[in-house]
């Protein structure tokens, strides 16, 4: 009677240890889950990798237009470099236009006496000096204009060239980030294959150790007495030998389903981790839509 419920017990003990297999299959069909999951997010970050590139190609027409605009820059400089010079030869004559006539202001108080005509002339070029200080000070307001211009075209310039740096220091997060997450997921992956060789490991274990339980608990009909109490005697102590060992079996199968879960939290982490860093590329490619719409 006791080696029949020895053996019911461990009837029931491998059917637990069936069911045990079945719950680390359906563990099994969740990580390849997981895995068609991650390979689908690898996509993903193809996409966004060729979206970079197609990023990094605007980026180098909009390079092209800035050189443009130097260049035309340049030429407006060039030009108001000209504009300078010309208004030097102004001045320059003018102050040869009023050295005649303090000269001729001079020789007409000389003469004042001898011709009242000289004195006409000298009004008439006292007018004429008038008109020439109006101009130069229309030409100043011009200048004055100009330079203001010029700063502000430098300001913009300046914007513009910070802006081009922070859009090149975001694209290089975004593609030290792009790299992270790729090792990340070798990392993973690498991770995922030691659990089903472990799991696979564990699976050989159980189909190994059930037929030795059944086996052994299975007692042999010897004639005498004597014969039968040291049989009994020897198979109590293999049954208490394989309990011991079917006990340390279910401490270890305890340990691998902590270690399970620990790795299932793990690749949750991971998978909330590739979601912060998803939601971050998309705010960086947000700010670089604000900013090329700026």
């Amino acid at each position: 009677s006791t080696v029949l419920k020895q053996r019911q017990e461990l009837q029931l003990l491998i059917a637990e240890l069936k069911d045990r297999d079945e719950e680390l299959n359906d563990m099994v069909a969740v990580h390849q889950r997981q895995l068609l999951a991650w390979e689908d997010d690898r996509q993903k970050i193809l996409t966004l990798a060729e979206r970079c590139n197609l990023l990094n190609n605007e980026l180098n027409k909009r390079n092209e237009i800035i050189k443009s605009l130097t260049k035309r820059l340049k030429f407006l400089e060039s030009q108001q470099n000209d504009s300078k010079t010309s208004y030097e030869n102004t001045q320059q004559k003018f102050k040869e236009l009023s050295r005649k006539v303090t000269d001729a202001t001079v020789h007409c108080q000389a003469l004042e006496e001898k011709n009242q005509s000289l004195h006409c002339s000298v009004l008439e070029l006292s007018a004429k000096t008038g008109q020439l200080q109006a101009r130069e000070q229309e030409l100043l307001t011009m200048l004055k204009l100009k330079d203001e211009v010029i700063l502000e075209t430098t300001d913009h310039i300046t914007e513009f060239t910070s802006k081009f740096k922070k859009l090149e220091g975001a694209l290089r997060a975004a593609k030290t980030e792009e790299f992270s997450l790729n090792k990340e997921k070798q990392d993973l992956k690498l991770r995922l294959k030691e659990l089903i060789l472990e799991t696979n490991k564990l699976k050989g274990k159980c189909l190994y150790w059930a037929p030795n339980s059944v086996q052994t608990s299975a007692v042999p009909f010897h004639s005498g007495t004597f014969c039968f109490k040291d049989d009994l005697c020897e198979k109590v102590e293999e049954n208490n030998k394989q309990q011991e060992e079917i006990i340390y079996l279910k401490q270890e199968n305890g340990c691998l389903r902590n270690e399970l879960a620990l790795t299932v939290e793990k690749a949750k982490r991971k998978d909330q981790l590739l979601q912060f860093a998803k939601s971050k590329q998309a705010r960086t490619d947000t700010e670089l839509s604000s900013l090329r719409q700026v």
